[in-house]
């Protein structure tokens, strides 16, 4: 029989086989190893026939990709109507920026990108998506709005099981002033109807973004470490999208918090820049900002005295964005596209408004409303100087020629001065000479007043500061002109000193709260009352035309007395303001004013009818009180 033939193989034949397999092997692994990956896109989705900003490379959609191994990457996608038109990757392969040109009869669905490298091809769906109907969204706010400010964390808590969350070990703790107490979205939506049996109709949320899971301190949300996430203890972008459905279901509206300045220190920028100038400076050579954007509005002032204001890292520690970089500015100007796209909101607070870039407000504000023509955006400038506050007002262009096309600012003269009044017994001039200064704004009747905000003590707890000297301050901001703003809490008199401690927990709105101060039965006696006199006073302020929308007049005042009248087409109407500790005999005249004629004074709130003779009146006005009347002729 034939013997099959078998090969013999010496062993050191044998060894250089398998070295050569694993040499393959290992090769392999290393292409596979070094070929492209993605492990982000921003923005994440996009709606077809919705352009970022209109005409020139604006409108085309930038899409920043997050991986490794894209150095010497190309880009292309095959889904009709969608085309590439430039690309580039920048910081050693860590980031490409890629600018889509979407067709107007694209089709909704996954776009696949395709990015090929000598090292090997990776691909990656982007979402496209109908959008969905504007009906009751994008609402923008009027004279006839109240805000609420809420910090999320510190409100309700309506989901316990994003409280201790796996990623975020050790930042939950009730007992931290400086940590996640679980208030959540949920716990929001779960009080609406308390917010508007108060009398409030739009909702101010600190912000809801993603902030370091490390940290326990960045319970507030300004430290954000992913723009295009909500914070995992606040829920999901459903429930953001639930809240404000049921929101506006209510007749409630609901804007967001905006921060371009400044990211959270881990955010992932801050070790891996995605283009060389993405921020002012680095974390090892940068300069602090300043509060000095009084020289921002001084036309005289050279650039050394305000450069800091705009370049420099908030706080020392906040990385600064440079939206002078298109490409920022293009990131952020989406960014907030993209937020009112998904959610249907109705405005933006505008966080360290002056610290940035003014031709980035003014081209963020062009895009904006261009697809939202009503939606409203208040800036923040903590400034006591109206001359100062009024030159970031929107509306006209200012000497450096730009207008920042903001709708309006936060009235911080108002607020120091209606503080000084009742808390350290500064003359009613001030409140006058504030109110001279409207001249100054595009649209004064849309300013934002308010004595309390998650920035400053407590209304309740400034010095010399009683129930009844509350009272009256609260009566006095619901009686002016502009959209008020109130902070949460204040309704009950919340006390708390400067940063933390004026960032209580909401009473009742958490597992284990003693009591629910949501509910009249969880109130004490004081609470019950000042809840009352602000539910009383925003009743009055929606059933009178006038308190909303009516011209101010100053009609009289002295050091404790102050006289002030609200008019509009179709009724007059008189407030008359007493700070002394005594009843004061408040005596003057409305001649060669809109009240002129006035025959009778009818109360609306307390005292009792007041004939008005010659055009002269006399009243006796309980000590620390505010009165409010309707005029006849």
């Amino acid at each position: 029989m034939r013997r099959a033939y078998r090969p013999v193989y010496s062993a050191s034949l044998l060894l250089f086989i398998i070295a050569q397999i694993a040499i393959s092997g290992t090769r392999s692994l290393a292409l596979q190893a070094a070929a492209p990956q993605v492990t982000k896109l921003e923005p994440p989705n996009w709606w077809i026939d919705f352009v970022p900003a209109p005409g020139g490379a604006a409108s085309e959609l930038e899409l920043m990709i997050t991986g490794k191994n894209l150095e010497g990457g190309t880009i292309t996608c095959s889904c009709t109507g969608v085309s590439i038109v430039r690309s580039k990757v920048t910081d050693g392969g860590h980031y490409m920026f890629a600018w889509l040109s979407i067709a107007h009869d694209a089709h909704p669905g996954a776009a696949p990108l395709q990015i090929q490298t000598a090292a090997g091809s990776t691909s990656v769906n982007f979402p496209l998506e109908r959008r969905s109907s504007g009906e009751g969204k994008f609402q923008g706010l009027l004279q006839d709005d109240v805000i609420y400010l809420i910090m999320p964390d510190r409100f309700a808590d309506g989901d316990t099981s994003n409280d201790n969350l796996a990623n975020s070990p050790g930042t939950y703790d009730r007992s931290k002033a400086r940590a996640y107490h679980g208030g959540d979205l949920l716990g929001i939506r779960d009080h609406l109807d308390y917010l508007r049996g108060l009398g409030i109709t739009t909702i101010w949320l600190t912000p809801i973004v993603q902030n370091d899971p490390a940290s326990a301190q960045d319970y507030h949300g300004y430290g954000a470490v992913d723009e295009y996430a909500v914070e995992d203890h606040f829920g999901t972008l459903a429930d953001l999208q639930d809240l404000v459905r049921a929101a506006h279901s209510k007749g409630l509206k609901i804007i967001l918090d905006f921060v371009p300045n400044h990211v959270g220190p881990r955010n992932p920028w801050a070790d891996a820049l995605p283009e060389p100038d993405w921020f002012h400076g680095t974390k090892e050579h940068h300069t602090t900002s300043n509060g000095d954007f009084q020289y921002l509005a001084d036309p005289h002032a050279p650039p050394s005295l305000w450069r800091d204001v705009v370049d420099g890292w908030f706080a020392g520690i906040l990385p600064d964005l440079n939206q002078d970089n298109p490409d920022v500015a293009q990131y952020f100007i989406q960014n907030a596209l993209w937020w009112a796209e998904e959610t249907g909101i109705d405005g933006y607070r505008l966080d360290t408004f002056p610290y940035v870039s003014r031709r980035f407000w003014s081209d963020w504000h062009s895009a904006l409303h261009k697809s939202y023509p009503q939606m409203t955006t208040i800036g923040e400038v903590f400034n006591r100087d109206p001359d100062t506050t009024s030159f970031f007002d929107g509306g006209r262009p200012q000497f450096d020629g730009i207008d920042s096309g903001v709708t309006t600012v936060f009235d911080y003269p108002l607020f120091f001065a209606l503080r000084g009044l009742l808390s350290d017994s500064k003359p009613i001039q001030e409140i006058v000479d504030v109110l001279s200064h409207d001249r100054l704004y595009s649209h004064p009747e849309l300013l934002v007043p308010f004595v309390g905000n998650h920035d400053v003590s407590r209304l309740a707890s400034l010095p010399g500061m009683t129930l009844q000297r509350a009272e009256l301050t609260d009566s006095l901001l619901l009686t002016m002109r502009g959209i008020p703003e109130l902070y949460y809490g204040d309704e009950i008199g919340m006390t708390g000193g400067d940063d933390p401690d004026n960032r209580h927990d909401f009473p009742g709105g958490f597992p284990g709260d003693a009591r629910n101060a949501f509910l009249a039965s969880g109130r004490t006696a004081k609470e019950q009352e000042h809840f009352s006199h602000i539910q009383r006073l925003l009743a009055l302020r929606h059933n009178h035309l006038a308190l909303r929308r009516g011209q101010l007049w100053n009609i009289f005042w002295n050091d404790t007395a102050y006289v002030f009248a609200r008019t509009s087409e179709k009724e007059n109407l008189l407030v008359v303001m007493n700070i002394a500790a005594n009843p004061q005999r408040v005596e003057f005249s409305v001649s060669d004013s809109p009240l002129a004629g006035a025959t009778r004074l009818s109360p609306l709130l307390d005292g009792a009818d007041q004939a008005v003779q010659n055009d002269r009146v006399t009243l006796t006005v309980p000590a620390e009180e505010l009165q409010v009347y309707s005029v006849t002729r």
